[in-house]
């Protein structure tokens, strides 16, 4: 079995295992500042759109739990929840029962199953890192969406986090609470051990996640260039992660980031 394959496989196993635990598990996610700076951002990229469907249609890619599909069927999207685990396609279609929404069981290479041109709106977050080409999934976006629609990519780090910034560094350690908590997750043990034997193991199948090893969004913006798209929104942001201290947060916020934002249009 090749490596890319290893990967997708291993990604569609554990989160299977943690789909009803994910939400609990991702504070830095499910929190109301979060959740408040997403609605504002995907609701911006739509206005962004230039493609004239009635009922605009949406690719939610990497859909996990719902996250993404929740807000984008509030914005009235006709809404594809794909993901490569089954258990996250029946939770979202228990969370969620609207005529609005279809699943898609992806199969964690391409979007074959998606004509050219088919879909005015695809939307992915914190999922690239857990693509072993994610740069063949931002051609297949490319190749997929729609003349005026809009392909939004959200919560992947940025170059200057892995450059290194003393004002980010000095955020953390103001913001951060020591999790004591830790200590008493068993998991964490095994994980510990499996890092042993592997220094790149992540407990949920995190890729791309190191200094020589991350997204790189010029080259991100050069594959969508290609494919006609051109970039209309941008927003470096510092995510707000549960646990941490609003006063500090508040005070940093305007000062430095650690995630980028983007929205891609495709001419036409």
């Amino acid at each position: 079995m090749d490596k890319q394959r290893q990967h997708i496989d291993s990604n569609i196993a554990v989160h299977d295992r943690i789909a009803e635990q994910y939400d609990a598990r991702h504070g830095e996610i499910f929190n109301p500042i979060e959740q408040a700076r997403l609605a504002a951002a995907l609701g911006e990229a739509k206005g962004l759109m230039t493609s004239s469907a009635t009922r605009p249609t949406a690719l939610d890619f990497g859909c996990g739990s719902g996250n993404l599909t929740r807000h984008l069927l509030a914005l009235g999207f006709a809404v594809t929840a794909a993901d490569v685990s089954p258990k996250f396609l029946e939770l979202v279609q228990k969370r969620f029962s609207s005529s609005q929404l279809s699943v898609l069981q992806l199969n964690g290479e391409d979007l074959a199953e998606l004509d050219d041109g088919s879909v005015d709106f695809i939307a992915t977050y914190s999922v690239l890192h857990h693509v072993p080409d994610y740069l063949g999934a931002i051609a297949e976006f490319g190749r997929v969406v729609a003349p005026g629609g809009v392909v939004y990519l959200d919560h992947e780090q940025h170059e200057r986090y892995w450059q290194g910034d003393p004002v980010l560094d000095e955020f953390y350690a103001r913001a951060k609470p020591y999790d004591w908590k830790k200590w008493f997750v068993p998991s964490n043990y095994v994980h510990k051990i499996w890092r042993l034997f592997d220094p790149r193991h992540a407990n949920e199948g995190d890729i791309h996640v190191w200094p020589d090893d991350h997204i790189e969004w010029d080259k991100i913006a050069a594959i969508l260039a290609k494919a006609g798209l051109e970039p209309v929104m941008t927003h470096d942001y510092l995510l707000f992660r549960g646990g941490y201290d609003e006063q500090a947060y508040a005070a940093y916020r305007t000062r430095t980031s650690d995630m980028r934002c983007m929205a891609f249009r495709k001419q036409g």
